[in-house]
Order: C-alpha cells, then structure tokens, then sequence
C-alpha cells in the first residue's frame, strides 16, 4: 500500500519527530516500502548575507546531511530502504515538491498542537494536509 514514504524533520526538534519516525519504520516494514527522511533548510535573508560567512549556507547543509544520516542510521529502518535529502526554501513547499519528486505515496509528520498564530497564518503541517497530492499522516507527539 505504501511504497514510498516521506518524513519531514525540524534537525532542531528531532525528539519531537521520533513518533513520525518510528510510525514510518513500521509502515515501511509492513508494507515493505521505503523511507525518504527529508530536511528543509531556510534562505538566508539578504539583509543578512554579509554578517555571515560566505560559505554559510553549505555549512547548514553539510550539518544538516550529517545529522540526517546520523538519524537514518538509529531509526530503525534496514540501510537499503532509508535515504535523506536536505532541500532549501519554504518547508511546506519544499515538502510537497519532495513528495512528488519521489512518487511519495505517504507523508507522515508531526505537528505542534495549533496556538493561536497558526489559526490566522496556517502551520506547515496545515498546508501539507490541504495541497499534498497524496496521504497524510500527521502524528502528534
């Protein structure tokens, strides 16, 4: 049923992405699909790109694969059916061109229960659920 699986994490909040994560090993060993660990690394403002190093935004991403790595290795999942990506930009958006990039078939993520903000502004996980192109789950810690 699901073949391809796609798990987006916040690197800054990996404990909070452990239940998408194992929710995602287990899918992924029913259904003997695979898992495509993804992160997504903000732009750097222009206002703030001469207060950083010039090779600032490779410095995030060189971190970031690593840490991937490093979470694909402890989740569970057998080396053949786990990969990572690190992608920059919008989340959401990165998100679902990830999904379709990879054929995704399943989306699991978590999401912070909703404080007043994501009410007027919408939240990753909110506009992940709307315009995904196929399932969402959306696990809460």
């Amino acid at each position: 049923m699901y073949k391809s699986i796609l798990v987006p994490i916040d690197l800054s909040e990996t404990g909070l992405a452990k239940p998408a994560i194992a929710a995602a090993a287990t899918l992924s060993q029913t259904f003997g699909g695979t898992v495509r660990l993804l992160n997504v690394l903000p732009m750097t403002p222009v206002m703030l790109a001469e207060y950083v190093p010039a090779d600032f935004d490779s410095q995030q991403r060189v971190s970031s694969e690593e840490a991937l790595a490093l979470v694909a290795r402890e989740c569970g999942v057998e080396a053949a059916k786990i990969s990572s990506v690190v992608r920059q930009g919008g989340i959401y958006h990165e998100i679902l061109e990830e999904a379709t990039a990879i054929k995704a078939d399943l989306i699991v993520m978590t999401s912070h229960r909703p404080a007043m903000r994501t009410y007027f502004l919408g939240s990753n996980a909110g506009h992940v659920v709307r315009y995904a192109k196929c399932s969402v789950l959306v696990v809460r810690p």
